[in-house]
């Protein structure tokens, strides 16, 4: 049975194919309503446990992820799981990392990568994606079949 978010909940992006992905910062009181099937957290330290599946990339705040195999990996599996499932992508402000995250999951979804960061900030938060360094990350993600 498909599980996903209500379009309308704060912080869900709503992706070219209709997938849906929430994105949030921790630092905030958890949000009412429906909780994540899987979520994907995105810290430099490993964070404690929840009560979903979920996936930790190792990701230093204002930074790019430590390891680019094992983020794909990740991204790609939030990005099929939201087809079915309600997915979270979060980092402790929830713009930087998270929106970087969000950057890459709309080029797997088809939106090209040079219009990703702008999508992301148009569709999910205008701070989104806050550094140099994480904006050319996303330019330069090219997905697993690259």
């Amino acid at each position: 049975m498909t599980q996903t978010w209500d379009p309308g909940q704060n912080g869900v992006l709503e992706f070219p194919s209709g997938r849906l992905i929430r994105g949030r910062g921790l630092l905030r009181p958890f949000p009412a309503g429906q909780r994540p099937d899987f979520g994907l957290y995105l810290l430099g330290k490993r964070p404690g446990p929840v009560p979903w599946d979920s996936r930790w990339v190792r990701w230093r705040d204002l930074h790019v992820p430590a390891d680019d195999a094992d983020t794909l990996d990740a991204l790609i599996e939030a990005w099929r799981r939201a087809e079915r499932e309600r997915v979270e992508v979060a980092c402790w402000g929830g713009r930087g990392r998270t929106g970087t995250a969000l950057a890459c999951i709309a080029v797997l979804d088809g939106v090209p990568a040079a219009e990703a960061v702008a999508f992301v900030r148009a569709n999910y938060r205008r701070g989104a994606v806050e550094t140099p360094w994480q904006r050319k990350y996303v330019a330069r993600f090219l997905g697993p079949d690259a």
